[in-house]
């Protein structure tokens, strides 16, 4: 076929092209529309990438314009629309604790991220539901146990206090000049503590300095391309990041077999794949002397990259949730100096750095004050602002049906289910401001000398960040428990002076936690887990 031919055959079907694509995009827009009904949100949208720009160029603008358009509609909700997907904003308290409170196989389905299933997999723990995510929960139980989170405790201490050692190199000017100490950004520096914290709890010595190089570029890749638009194509950030998450997966599963031989062999664990893997070995060594004939099938959830896959849930749970608690502690301990205070003398009164020793399990729960501030911490700027979901079947969201199946994804929005005041302006909480202080008194109810924690909280529900299923509120997570120990631990060291904490998108005080570190004690501790 000759080139002329050709032309003359695309200029034959092109009309034709055109006229399905336009139809394409008529019908794209009348979906939309039909969705969308009265809800406030864009009267039009661009042809199959909706705000998918919008979203990724300015974050946070698109979520402010969202939270301002639920705020005007009479049920708590917005619409938009991102790359073939209706997605719905919701606002209101009571609505956010409906979908949170109905997690499961004929409601709500946990996503994680929009886009969630092609960068974790279809088998995640996220989206796992029923039976299997019973039997998972019950096998990650031994990771648990007392002996298992002291030890976490001992590593985490020794990891925090390596790094505040560098932050005070990098602020301290050189002794000659006399000159204070210089202001540093502690963003990227507190989330490459929580990452080597991560790795070294979850994976122990499981993982070679050069394999921790190597996860730390790849775990970046991911994280670029949690904010990019969903484009599976060479070259884009989100491919990019799939194959990072695949490379992630290999390398812990890697640790889980290493940790595997390690357990029969009958070794002491000492990181969290240990204590996993210990019970584990046992129970496929008690189905092993059963015999084939009375022998149960092979326990499920036991396959190397299936641990794997799941230990980068846990990883990727726990690293920027404790990343923007700590920077808020941080920050807002600096802003209230009277509860800094109280914290120091909490701490010192508990645990001296003279005492060369770690902050032992029943000294941490000693610190009640402390861990109060973490949780209203919590409380004030939770870590997550919004949990995407999925409406899997019909559910009646409001009290009008005519949003029962209309939202594909599903965006409750953590910021008005967490917050908690003395005199809440709207039923819907929706005027509380974040100027209100900080008051860790009211977690501690009448034993901090203040009112009861439900005359405090008059009526609303709950107090701290919501969690997945019908229990709202449930026992603080790993970023609580490592903001205790971080709190805990910078007021008995160093000083800290910061410069001020508005929002970036990513949910971090905007300057990144800006902050001067200087020496308040002689010396560091000297710490071992010997």
């Amino acid at each position: 076929m000759t080139s002329s031919s050709l032309f003359a055959s695309l200029s034959s079907i092109a009309p034709h092209l055109v006229s399905l694509l336009a139809l394409l995009v008529l019908l794209e827009q009348v979906s939309y529309l039909l969705k969308k009904r009265s809800l406030p949100g864009p009267p039009l949208i661009l042809p199959f990438l909706g705000n998918a720009v919008r979203l990724v160029a300015d974050p946070s603008g698109f979520w402010d314009r969202q939270s301002r358009l639920a705020a005007s509609s009479p049920v708590g909700l917005s619409a938009n629309y991102v790359v073939g997907r209706f997605i719905l904003f919701v606002r209101d308290t009571e609505l956010s604790h409906r979908v949170f409170a109905n997690v499961r196989p004929d409601a709500f389905h946990l996503v994680g991220h929009p886009f969630g299933k092609k960068l974790f997999g279809e088998h995640n723990l996220i989206y796992m539901m029923g039976q299997d995510h019973k039997d998972l929960r019950r096998r990650i139980a031994p990771n648990f146990t007392p002996k298992a989170l002291s030890t976490y405790t001992s590593l985490q201490q020794i990891i925090i206090l390596k790094h505040i050692k560098r932050w005070v190199d990098l602020s301290s000017p050189p002794a000659a000049t006399g000159e204070p100490p210089k202001a540093i950004v502690l963003r990227l520096l507190a989330r490459d503590m929580n990452l080597e914290t991560s790795q070294t709890v979850f994976a122990g010595p499981y993982l070679s300095r050069e394999a921790r190089e190597r996860f730390n570029v790849d775990y970046n890749l991911f994280n670029m391309g949690l904010m990019t638009l969903p484009f599976d194509l060479p070259g884009f950030a989100f491919r990019k990041a799939r194959l990072a998450v695949d490379r992630l997966v290999e390398s812990l599963a890697a640790c889980a077999r290493k940790s595997k031989e390690r357990m029969e062999r009958g070794e002491e664990p000492c990181c969290l794949i240990d204590f996993w893997m210990q019970e584990t070995v046992r129970e496929v060594g008690a189905t092993r002397e059963a015999g084939e004939e009375e022998a149960p099938p092979p326990p499920p959830h036991l396959g190397d990259r299936e641990i794997g896959g799941h230990l980068f849930d846990f990883l990727f749970a726990a690293q920027d949730a404790s990343t923007s608690s700590l920077l808020w502690a941080v920050t807002l301990l600096d802003s209230h100096p009277q509860v800094l205070a109280k914290v120091r003398e909490e701490v010192v009164g508990i645990w001296s750095p003279d005492s060369d020793t770690l902050i032992a399990s029943d000294q941490l729960r000693e610190m009640r004050y402390t861990e109060a501030v973490a949780r209203e911490v919590l409380r004030y700027r939770a870590p997550a602002t919004m949990v995407p979901h999925i409406a899997g079947e019909e559910f009646a969201l409001t009290d009008t049906p005519t949003w029962s199946r209309r939202a594909p994804i599903v965006f409750p929005s953590t910021d008005n289910v967490t917050v908690a005041c003395r005199k809440l302006t709207s039923p819907s909480c929706a005027g509380v401001h974040r100027t209100q202080p900080i008051r860790p008194g009211p977690v501690l109810g009448g034993a901090a000398g203040g009112p009861g924690l439900q005359e405090e909280l008059l009526g609303l529900r709950g107090r701290g960040p919501p969690v997945r299923g019908p229990e709202v509120r449930a026992e603080p997570p790993d970023a609580l428990r490592r903001d205790v120990r971080s709190a805990g631990r910078l007021p008995a060291g160093p000083d800290e002076r910061l410069r001020r904490d508005h929002v970036r998108p990513d949910h971090l005080p905007k300057d990144g936690c800006r902050v001067s570190l200087s020496m308040r004690c002689a010396r560091f501790p000297r710490l071992s887990t010997r």
